[in-house]
């Protein structure tokens, strides 16, 4: 299992994963999950990957072969929106997925995987989806700024509670960290490193992007100030007339 959070807000994206796979106890090592697939020039794409890595992966090495061996095919450094590019990804996802299903099935392994798929094409605005194992997608919205996928539970009451299209990218960010220290601590197929990346609106390469280990200072002082201020928080809430 993993964690990854997408934010399509008004300054921008935050985009955030943890770097952890779990195929039992014996088996937890680390592996990125975030990869920036166009940067510069005309557009930045970003994707973040859950669920079965053998199909995610497959499906991103798919289409950036295809990008080698036909240049004249559409591509995603050559879609015309963020919405072609999230179509490509999706009937990536089907093809490898039926490739794939039956054989994963047989040896008893889940052939399930979603993408976050996030980004800027010169001519629109930026755009977040959430691709889904099957293929389909759904986009972000005003009412709708963030999605999650992977390991989700955990991590979603600071974002229901803070994050909304008006937000800023700092504050934002903060909360992914948050979020992720939430999972992290109440589920053990989470886990550190944490890579977080930010792109500002228009801007057209990455603002800022960071591995976060768990001894990282900046991460140990945010899981730190926010146990602190949850527990002052409980502490000060009003007594009950029945206590």
């Amino acid at each position: 299992m993993t964690y990854c959070i997408g934010m399509n807000l008004a300054e921008g994206l935050v985009l955030a994963s943890d770097s952890r796979t779990n195929a039992g106890v014996d088996h937890v090592r680390r592996a990125g999950k975030m990869r920036v697939l166009a940067e510069g020039g005309d557009r930045v794409v970003v994707t973040l990957s859950a669920g079965n890595l053998s199909l995610t992966q497959n499906a991103l090495n798919l289409i950036e072969h295809r990008e080698r061996q036909e240049p004249e095919r559409a591509s995603l450094r050559s879609a015309q929106s963020m919405f072609q590019v999230a179509q490509a990804i999706g009937d990536a996802m089907r093809e490898i997925r039926a490739r794939d299903e039956a054989y994963l099935r047989d040896g008893g392994i889940d052939p399930s995987g979603s993408f976050i798929v996030g980004g800027q094409i010169r001519g629109e605005a930026p755009r977040l989806f959430l691709v889904y194992s099957e293929g389909n997608f759904i986009e972000s919205s005003v009412e709708t700024p963030f999605f999650q996928t992977g390991e989700t539970k955990f991590g979603k009451p600071i974002l229901d509670r803070v994050v909304n299209a008006r937000t800023d990218l700092v504050t934002a960010a903060k909360c992914s960290l948050v979020s992720f220290d939430s999972t992290i601590r109440s589920n053990l197929s989470v886990g550190t490193p944490i890579d977080l990346l930010v792109y500002r609106r228009d801007s057209f390469q990455i603002g800022v992007q960071h591995r976060f280990e768990d001894t990282d200072p900046y991460l140990v002082a945010i899981r730190q100030s926010w146990n602190d201020s949850m527990r002052r928080a409980v502490a000060e809430l009003p007594t009950p007339d029945w206590a």
